[in-house]
């Protein structure tokens, strides 16, 4: 899923850029999720939500949500992708949020909690913890 990395990421970063600039974040966010969802057809969606809890060994604090950019989704149609599988999709947006997280315009917001990717039905993986 890298046809398109820079456009896809140019978009993406400006998606949420918009949502970290134009929302104000609960100070008591602990953790950080993109929900991930398989859409009809070769579509996926990505959601923001922050969590007031942290477990880097179980799931459930990311249902623990303190906000959400509800439906503020980001939506990537892979049906030009050689891989279209929801785990191509997964890694595809992880490499984008890893490099946000180093090199975007807000990437100390979502760097100063702990963040983790997955979709709704699946398990969860945490990406990032940052260095204390």
């Amino acid at each position: 899923m890298a046809k398109n990395y820079d456009g896809m990421y140019s978009s993406f970063t400006e998606w949420l850029d918009n949502l970290l600039e134009n929302n104000d974040i609960p100070a008591d966010t602990k953790a950080f999720n993109f929900n991930l969802y398989d859409e009809e057809g070769d579509v996926f969606g990505v959601q923001l939500i922050a969590s007031d809890r942290f477990d880097p060994d179980g799931d459930e604090w990311a249902c623990c949500e303190i906000w959400s950019s509800e439906e503020d989704v980001f939506f990537v149609d892979a049906s030009d992708e050689d891989d279209k599988s929801p785990e191509a999709f997964e890694k595809f947006i992880t490499d984008i949020v890893s490099d946000y997280i180093r090199t975007g315009t807000y990437g100390d917001v979502l760097g100063f909690v702990p963040v983790g990717i997955g979709f709704v039905d699946g398990d969860l993986n945490i990406i990032f913890i940052p260095e204390n």
